[in-house]
């Protein structure tokens, strides 16, 4: 039997684990599900051992859907959402629930981050284009004033992959793809910023040892082992950031290749060479998951609109999927396959949440422009989907003018699997899209993580050669670039010329 990869995917409301082989083939896949806890406005938090008896169940059902010998897994790996932060004692014992990364609770000391330090700084030291809420800058500074008695006790400042490595290792270690958004990370120097831990009140001792993505770290603690039924011999290594692990996972390892996820948010990723900057600030810098690359990232609403569409408007549809067993929005998706690229004139502004880079507005909201006696529900059903081609086609613009060229697309996540979709995007980005085999990226690559670390492959593109495989590519179809082309410039001036009305309070 070939040597098995373990990872797991550290995500907002589930945690997933997956077991490969070499070639990338899934053996099996777990998903547990957690609630988020809301106790107040603006607070989004998870208790920490919530994330850990998940991670247990989810081994429990891998073993029950795939018989292995313990000794066949050789490497576990990790992919994790970012900004999740975790408050530790000088037991190593969490003293409050996690505070996730959706938390909004920070918005003063945001400001005040800010007023100190001004978003010029925090961009060109950390490459995020403002300070934000979410960041964990924000909510440290948030801790120490609000709960000063636990600031003072916790030991450790720790995000979920940094959590997970010690609960398993006993190390205390972080890398660069989650630390950037941190906002108390330097991402050129690769090391801590010291005026900022200064103005926080935190020591360097505080924090994790800095290592790299794809780093194996050690073996899991034996008792930790007999804990989860696990080898002891398996080595744990460092991951990524979900979005870093997913372009790995779909082989979005090169500069020129641009990898678009459409979940509920619709995320992009760029790897670049070096540090690229957006003049305009707009457009983030992380670190990526291969050591001394880079990636241009950012997200906005997605998919979330086309469930907002189908949960409003399509009862009839979901009441025929149930009955027939489909999925719902196969049946929508047959819909906007019968009206014509362009949808008729009609166009979408899908900023149902706001709008994020290159196009940062979060007063935006969604607009359906153009429609008449002649539209029908399917027309709004494929303007839906074209806008987010749209979207698409304006970060491939915002990266040109960063002299970022975009070769080919590879896509991922629940829009992928729609072929209409697919060649939407090809057709209105004007570049071909390819498709994976395997659905769960970001499990997928941090097992390319995982396998490079330990040993299993000579380098990262020997493993994405070996385990993330091509599905299908999609061409654009010339035939259809002039009416996108027209949409596309509808798109941008609607977006522009609508900002004054998006700052009215009566859309608010």
């Amino acid at each position: 039997m070939s040597e098995l990869i373990l990872s797991v995917d550290l995500g907002t409301t589930a945690l997933k684990i997956a077991l490969f082989n070499q070639s990338g083939e899934l053996k099996a896949l777990s998903a547990q599900e957690y609630a988020l806890l809301t106790p107040a406005t603006s607070f989004v938090e998870v208790n920490a051992n919530t994330y850990w008896e998940s991670f247990k169940k989810g081994l429990l059902e891998i073993k029950h859907k795939y018989n292995y010998a313990p000794g066949a897994v050789t490497a576990l790996g990790l992919s994790a959402q970012g900004e999740t932060l975790f408050f530790l004692d000088k037991n190593n014992s969490p003293l409050r629930n996690a505070i996730v990364w959706m938390d909004n609770r920070a918005q003063e000391e945001a400001a005040q981050l800010t007023a100190e330090f001004t978003d010029e700084e925090c961009y060109r030291v950390t490459g995020q284009v403002s300070f934000d809420p979410c960041w964990p800058a924000a909510k440290i500074l948030w801790i120490k004033k609000h709960e000063p008695e636990l600031f003072a006790q916790t030991a450790r400042f720790m995000l979920i992959e940094d959590y997970f490595i010690h609960r398993l290792t006993g190390q205390f270690v972080s890398e660069g793809s989650l630390l950037c958004s941190t906002t108390y990370w330097n991402i050129t120097t690769k090391a801590w910023w010291r005026e900022m831990l200064g103005y926080l009140g935190i020591s360097e001792e505080r924090l994790p040892e800095i290592k790299e993505p794809g780093q194996a770290i050690g073996p899991i603690l034996p008792a930790v082992a007999a804990e989860l039924g696990l080898s002891k011999e398996i080595v744990v290594c460092t991951g990524a950031l979900d979005q870093a692990a997913g372009a790995i996972g779909v082989g979005n390892i090169a500069e020129g290749i641009f990898s678009e996820n459409i979940g509920a948010a619709l995320a992009i990723c760029a790897p670049v060479n070096k540090p690229v900057y957006d003049p305009n600030r707009s457009m983030p810098l992380h670190y990526f998951a291969i050591p001394d690359m880079y990636m241009m990232h950012t997200f906005t609403t997605g998919g979330m609109a086309l469930r907002w569409f189908r949960d409003k408007f399509c009862d009839l549809e979901i009441s025929a999927a149930n009955l027939m067993g489909e999925d719902a929005y196969g049946l929508l998706t047959k819909e906007a396959a019968n009206v014509a690229p362009g949808s008729e004139g009609l166009v979408m502004l899908p900023h149902l949440s706001g709008s994020m880079a290159p196009d940062v507005n979060s007063k935006a909201r969604g607009v359906y422009f153009g429609f008449t006696l002649k539209h029908q529900k399917q027309h709004f059903i494929r303007a839906l989907m074209e806008s987010l081609g749209y979207i698409v086609r304006r970060n491939i613009d915002a990266l040109s003018g960063m002299g970022i060229e975009v070769q080919e697309i590879r896509s991922l996540g629940g829009g992928s699997r729609s072929k209409l979709w697919n060649q939407i995007k090809a057709d209105i980005t004007g570049k071909q899209l390819v498709t994976l085999k395997c659905e769960e990226a970001a499990c997928l690559g941090a097992a390319i993580l995982a396998g490079k670390a330990t040993g299993l492959f000579s380098d990262i593109k020997t493993a994405c050669n070996r385990m993330a495989l091509i599905e299908e590519r999609f061409y654009p179809n010339t035939a259809n670039a002039e009416v996108y082309g027209s949409g596309y410039e509808i798109y941008k001036k609607l977006f522009f010329d609508l900002t004054g009305l998006f700052e009215s309070s009566f859309v608010q």
